[in-house]
């Protein structure tokens, strides 16, 4: 049964960084750290993940201070709906899922709350589509692989893919070129070093596009 979302959740200009940070077990004080280091690096938009409910007092933090930046912060790791009102209590902008739980997008859709499922088969991906989420995670990506991304967006060339797991800024590249729109980059924010890579490519990436 197909559905109408009630917005456009990620509109064209959403994604307009191809880079994402994806901080995962920081403490408050850290994952703002890295948030500020990724901010600084160029990147608009971050995702806390929550896993445990250890986590939210990290997300919240970083939304706090995202709110100072006027960026969007995205909670991570939603398997259960009980775990969307974790998410919205931290003022987080959108929710990513390893998977694609279709409980868990009916109850987005009906909040207004934009949602990012997790795919990794074309199975997922018609699913998706089903829902009219035109923008879905590629997990894990560095298992699936650029040739992956190139035979999916052949059958789905109206998908966009945000690709995340074991991602690196040195690797990035040859996903973006595989046709990913979105790279999420964790590791590499943990550094000055990881960022300065990590500024590199945004800039590289968004002067192409002019």
């Amino acid at each position: 049964m197909a559905h109408t979302l009630p917005q456009n959740w990620f509109h064209d200009d959403f994604f307009r960084v191809p880079v994402i940070a994806v901080l995962r077990g920081l403490t408050p004080a850290e994952a703002v750290k890295s948030a500020t280091r990724a901010w600084d690096a160029g990147v608009e938009h971050v995702e806390v993940t929550i896993e445990t409910p250890d986590a939210i007092p990290s997300l919240a933090a970083v939304a706090s201070a995202a709110t100072e930046r006027g960026v969007a912060v995205g909670a991570g790791t939603i398997v259960s709906v009980e775990q969307l009102d974790a998410a919205a209590a931290a003022n987080a902008s959108f929710t990513v899922s390893p998977g694609l739980d279709e409980s868990i997008v009916h109850e987005s859709i009906r909040r207004g709350l934009p949602h990012l499922p997790g795919v990794a088969t074309a199975s997922e991906i018609l699913r998706a589509r089903a829902f009219g989420l035109s923008w879905v995670k590629a997990f894990p990506a560095s298992v699936l692989g650029p040739d992956w991304v190139k035979a999916m967006k052949g059958p789905f060339p109206d998908v966009q893919f945000i690709a995340t797991g074991g991602m690196r800024a040195a690797t990035a590249l040859t996903y973006l070129e595989a046709g990913v729109s979105v790279v999420g980059l964790s590791s590499d924010f943990s550094t000055d070093d990881g960022a300065a890579a990590v500024r590199e490519l945004v800039a590289s990436r968004t002067s192409a596009r002019y």
